[in-house]
């Protein structure tokens, strides 16, 4: 960061309990295979400030005897989330072996859709009217099935017809169970128009009130495209239908498993990654993000039950890094990376009800001493919250994956507030501009000239902002 700064302050990491909304969420799947401990890590999700949470129902772990529902295991976690502030959402997955015999050949039964016999879809929708039914005024948000688009969670042959239908016949025994709850169709993985819409003109389209997609990419470029894309297409079926990033992260290794494995991660991209995609996100104007994931554990999408081995694929994900014992089950501190810290910044400042703006603002390029040469020319956008504040990030999108880059940029404003200062999203430093960097142009315009600039976002914040 330039030096010429002065540091003036740290973002202070209020808990979710002190935040009554936010669009950040973050991810707390898989404990319907129980591959780590919740327990260890609801203090410390709690105190990040995020509110939204998604987690996976597991008919499997749930229902081990026909028509008899153990659901303890949910009852805590969805109570402990509430409890410390937080608002869990639920994915409705996956499989159960009791009536689906490929079910009992892979690892939490994942990626069995129970489509194919009268007794499979019985079942499913009498499971699914119950688990909502219990947690009336606990949970309103529910997802139809988990990346229903990928062959490992629709082994059989992905079909976005097949899909549709499904969707359809859940929502249906998600309103049986409550008819305030809100049903969210997608969680696609791919970027496959003709499974959308294929999923969209075979019922799902008047059964849902969201979309989810899930966006692992270093680059966050395609984002904002893809949520307009998303939006018309849905839109032409249902104007209501809402847009929800339901899962989007990165690794901090280079050796893990899972989405965007080889990749040179390391803790430091991660949490770029983390701050480039959850502000385009923002920006884009979802309902809102989510955040893969909270712990680092097995990835467990294409295990074969007996063969340990087969699912001993250990993903890097989390905000909070693990170890691992014998049987993949994340064990150890559950210690806090720096995406942990980016994450709690981001939520703490994004609290609130906020939306995208356009700012009378442009990027001017300048001389500058500080690169021996001339600024670069940023991504940058803009915010408003509900009680006027207003503030814009601003980041150069090189390659997350062979470049670190300082610079510098410079932009012209309309009006500028007193006392702008610029706060580092991925550890919550605030620093105070100097006067040698804002020049008073004529008719009130003032340009911000030489100012920091990084391939993560930076936040402008102006009056009223920081609070």
């Amino acid at each position: 960061m330039n030096n010429k700064l002065i540091k003036c302050g740290q973002v202070p990491l209020k808990p979710a309990t002190e935040i009554p909304f936010s669009k950040i969420g973050i991810g707390f799947e898989k404990l319907d295979r129980a591959v780590f401990d919740p327990e260890k890590a609801y203090d410390k999700v709690g105190a990040l400030g995020v509110k939204w949470v998604r987690i996976q129902s597991g008919w499997q772990r749930t229902e081990t005897e026909p028509g008899i529902y153990h659901f303890e295991w949910l009852d805590s976690i969805v109570d402990n989330l509430i409890t410390r502030g937080m608002q869990p959402w639920i994915c409705l997955c996956y499989g159960n072996a009791l009536y689906d015999d490929l079910a009992k050949t892979v690892f939490g039964a994942v990626g069995c859709p129970p489509i194919h016999t009268d007794e499979q879809k019985n079942a499913w929708a009498a499971y699914v009217t119950a688990l909502v039914s219990r947690y009336v005024g606990k949970v309103t948000w529910f997802e139809v099935w988990n990346e229903p688009d990928g062959k490992w969670c629709w082994k059989h042959g992905v079909s976005g017809v097949e899909y549709g239908r499904f969707a359809a016949d859940t929502a249906k025994a998600i309103k049986a169970g409550n008819p305030d709850a809100k049903v969210i169709g997608g969680s696609i993985c791919i970027s496959d128009l003709n499974f959308i819409n294929a999923a969209l003109a075979n019922g799902m389209a008047e059964n849902i009130d969201a979309l989810t997609f899930h966006e692992y990419t270093a680059s966050e470029a395609s984002v904002a495209g893809k949520v307009k894309y998303l939006t018309a297409l849905c839109h032409s079926y249902n104007p209501k239908i809402e847009i929800i990033q339901g899962e989007s992260g990165s690794q901090s290794r280079d050796d893990g498993a899972g989405a965007l494995r080889g990749g040179s991660w390391t803790p430091w991209k991660q949490a770029k990654q983390c701050a480039r995609h959850t502000m385009a996100d923002l920006l884009a104007d979802v309902k809102f993000t989510s955040f893969f994931t909270t712990v680092d554990m097995i990835e467990a999408l294409n295990g074969t039950v007996g063969d340990k081995a087969s699912y001993l694929d250990f993903g890097y994900f989390g905000v909070l890094g693990a170890d691992f014992d014998e049987d993949g089950l994340a064990t150890g501190e559950y210690t806090p990376k720096l995406s942990y810290y980016t994450l709690g910044t981001i939520a703490n400042l994004f609290a609130g009800d906020i939306r995208p703006i356009d700012l009378p603002v442009i990027c001017q390029p300048q001389p500058s001493n500080r690169v021996l040469g001339n600024d670069c020319r940023p991504f940058f956008g803009s915010f408003e919250r509900a009680d006027g504040a207003k503030c814009m990030v601003y980041w150069n999108p090189t390659d997350l994956m062979t470049t670190d880059f300082e610079g510098t940029a410079s932009f012209q404003f309309a009006a500028l507030p007193e006392n702008p200062k610029i706060i580092d999203l991925t550890d919550g430093k605030i620093y105070t501009i100097p006067e040698s960097m804002i020049e008073r142009l004529d008719f009130g315009c003032y340009r911000l000239r030489n100012i920091p600039c990084t391939d993560y976002p930076l936040m402008l914040a102006f009056d009223g902002w920081l609070v």
